[in-house]
């Protein structure tokens, strides 16, 4: 029996065919931003939109992220479902009032009669040398912001279907896309960045961790390029006969506390990988949930591996200094399970 050929994306292609998919399904569903029309996104996620629909529902604005921002907030308040890109996460300084004081809250201080139905996507993460205002993943700072979902694909396949259930959502979602995983031509490619993702649409739902490896010994939570280090660490311990657990967090908010703890019960010790910074983050958070809950079920403390405090470096070993790797993750296993 001839094998079935797998069809394989970019994770640019992905996220495109997942609005294309979503813009023939709802003709209320349309794009606006920054080099979103003709150029098809800096980062390639609005691929093929604009030949297809034309500018009246890819259209491009010009450099003024607090109003089409502000515009996108309208039409979804008006029953349109807008998907609009900010093009840097980095660049969220000069709108911030409209997400967090109007997006994240109009639905709760309308009393549930006034719904946002939006997608806020936008590009995160360093590893490509461009300095302190391009390469952050600011992960923690939307997740803290209630009102909004905050979630962070680590593969094609869910950047597909949870690009479809975003837009599907009646309630603002922030979509963070890492850079160095949309598999574009002009970066370093990884494998990483390319896997099977079905033709048809599905969806991924936006509150659910995934346990991409089962193991015994460790519990290793990533996102995004921390949850492939992790994978990649993973290997490398199993030869030493250390089994690591690895999650992919995949949403920050809300976050899906059951699968961790469970991971943790199952493993008694906890590694957490993150990309943002260290303080207040994603790593603090994870811990803190755990020592509530399942502090007892540990057999060794937490170990948190993150950005330190600092700007991101452009000097390109600097940088690979404060970004975490796949060694960092492996070194601190060792130890984890290592220590009595």
């Amino acid at each position: 029996m001839e094998a079935v050929k797998k069809r394989m994306l970019t994770g640019n292609k992905a996220m495109a065919e997942a609005i294309d998919l979503e813009m023939e399904r709802d003709p209320n569903v349309f794009v606006l931003g920054e080099d979103v029309g003709k150029y098809g996104g800096i980062f390639g996620s609005t691929q093929g939109l604009f030949e297809k629909f034309g500018g009246d529902r890819v259209m491009d604005t010009p450099i003024s992220e607090t109003a089409f921002i502000g515009a996108a907030i309208g039409a979804a308040a008006e029953g349109l479902r807008p998907i609009t890109e900010l093009m840097f996460v980095d660049f969220f300084g000069v709108c911030m009032d409209q997400i967090y004081n109007h997006m994240a809250k109009i639905q709760y201080m309308s009393g549930g009669n006034v719904k946002l139905p939006m997608v806020l996507m936008t590009a995160v993460g360093g590893g490509y040398n461009d300095a302190a205002q391009h390469s952050q993943t600011l992960y923690a700072t939307f997740a803290h912001l209630p009102g909004m979902k905050v979630v962070a694909p680590s593969t094609p396949h869910d950047l597909k279907g949870m690009m479809i259930s975003a837009i599907r959502d009646d309630n603002p979602v922030v979509f963070m896309f890492h850079k160095t995983l949309q598999g574009l031509g002009w970066m370093d490619q990884l494998d990483a960045s390319v896997s099977h993702v079905p033709e048809e649409a599905y969806t991924v739902p936006l509150d659910k961790a995934n346990v991409v490896r089962e193991g015994r010994d460790v519990t290793i939570v990533g996102l995004q390029m921390t949850m492939h280090y992790a994978l990649e660490a993973a290997e490398k311990l199993a030869r030493e006969g250390i089994e690591a657990e690895v999650i992919d967090l995949r949403s920050l908010a809300p976050i899906d506390k059951e699968t961790i703890l469970e991971s943790v019960r199952k493993t008694h010790r906890l590694i957490v990988a993150d990309e943002d910074y260290l303080s207040y983050g994603v790593t603090a958070e994870i811990s803190a949930i755990v020592a509530e809950e399942a502090l007892y079920d540990l057999e060794a403390p937490v170990k948190r591996i993150a950005i330190p405090d600092v700007p991101i470096p452009y000097s390109r070993p600097l940088e690979q200094f404060v970004l975490p790797n796949a060694d960092k993750i492996y070194r601190e296993a060792i130890k984890l399970v290592n220590e009595e």
